[in-house]
């Protein structure tokens, strides 16, 4: 059957695809296990240990619905950031977080605003609910804040979405850049201020904001710095009106008991953040030489991966993306033009780090091989 006519309009326009192809679909595909896993931007670097154990404790608990208030790690979490409780929502990843906010903010046919080629997750969720995106070339390697604010007073925006740091160019903005784009934020438009990476940044990217503001909404998760991508667990700070609005439309056993305690010792843990960050800081040393090495130009970043410009177009990215895919090294790759012209390689331990590095120079003459200069 290639129709069903039970489904919406909406639903029957859109395509059946997915906005990532995860790597164990493509392991699926070639027959074979990739060596090293540096696509993604997971932390091969691995949970706290004392979240590993609480998630351990937790599993003995797993028949148990999780509190659906998320009690606990709201507290832990408004404690972390010197907030009341009611500035937090928690959910299943910043994903989930994104199309609760599409969900509330966007009827059919409303406009929103973001960056093309940023990430396409929050897209995904637009034309889910019927929305109609508006986008903004970056300008550079970077997302344009006073071009998608001017776009949004425009079309008159319901949502305009920025990445601080920005995956997938790993540029970054400093405070004072993300402030004026919050204070100019036109009547009836939301913020939705992405800072996945924001714990990997240098501190002259942490903005503070007012969690009072109501024109802003930020997001968080545990999936990169904290190194818990699997168990699905992110974060809203915002006012406390747009946050409670999440009740009217979250799953409120969204949550798993095992996530939730693992999260919780997670954010009481620093210590092990401030371990990350600089095991982060090494590994992106080391796949920035690897790129120089071989003739090509690691950009800057504030985030657990590197993105490196190969020097030519799309086409020539891909072959190389490919290369390295045949020599078991799994990375990914901007979608737009020109960010399309670079491959993007996460942050990992050492012996993936070092597989990389063997892997590019055939991988490098494997592309030229194909696509000549």
């Amino acid at each position: 059957m290639t129709h069903d006519p039970r489904l919406t309009a909406l639903a029957t326009s859109l395509p059946a695809t997915v906005p990532f192809v995860g790597p164990e679909a493509q392991e699926r595909a070639r027959g074979a296990k990739f060596v090293a896993r540096l696509g993604a931007n997971e932390s091969g670097f691995g949970p706290s240990p004392k979240a590993i154990e609480a998630m351990k404790q937790a599993a003995s608990e797993a028949w148990m619905y999780a509190d659906p208030e998320n009690h606990d790690l709201r507290e832990a979490i408004a404690a972390h950031h010197d907030v009341d409780p009611k500035h937090i929502m928690v959910g299943e990843g910043i994903d989930t977080l994104l199309g609760l906010v599409v969900r509330l903010y966007v009827d059919k046919g409303d406009p929103v605003v973001t960056s093309a080629g940023a990430y396409p997750t929050f897209n995904y969720h637009v034309a889910g609910f019927g929305g109609e995106l508006h986008t903004i070339p970056y300008t550079g390697d970077f997302e344009d804040p006073e071009r998608l604010i001017v776009k949004a007073a425009e079309v008159n925006a319901k949502l305009v979405y920025i990445s601080n740091p920005d995956n997938p160019m790993g540029s970054c903005h400093d405070a004072k850049t993300i402030k004026r784009m919050v204070s100019s934020v036109p009547d009836g438009t939301l913020l939705v201020l992405d800072e996945a990476y924001i714990e990997l940044a240098p501190e002259t990217a942490f903005a503070e904001i007012d969690p009072d503001d109501p024109r802003v909404i930020r997001m968080r998760t545990f999936s990169k710095a904290y190194g818990m991508a699997g168990a699905r667990v992110g974060y809203a700070i915002g006012h406390p009106a747009v946050i409670d609005a999440f009740n009217r439309v979250r799953n409120h056993f969204g949550m798993s008991r095992i996530a939730q305690s693992g999260a919780l010792a997670a954010i009481q843990d620093q210590d092990y953040i401030a371990s990350v960050r600089d095991m982060v800081a090494d590994s992106r040393a080391a796949i920035a030489a690897a790129a120089l090495d071989n003739g090509l130009i690691p950009l800057e970043s504030a985030t657990n991966f590197v993105t490196i410009d190969c020097g030519r177009d799309g086409e020539f990215a891909k072959a190389l993306l490919e290369a390295l895919s045949a020599r078991d090294i799994f990375v990914r790759m901007p979608f737009v033009a020109p960010q399309n012209r670079c491959i993007r390689v996460s942050c990992g331990p050492t012996a993936d780090m070092l597989a990389f590095a063997r892997a590019l120079p055939a991988a490098l003459q494997a592309a030229e091989t194909a696509f000549p200069a």
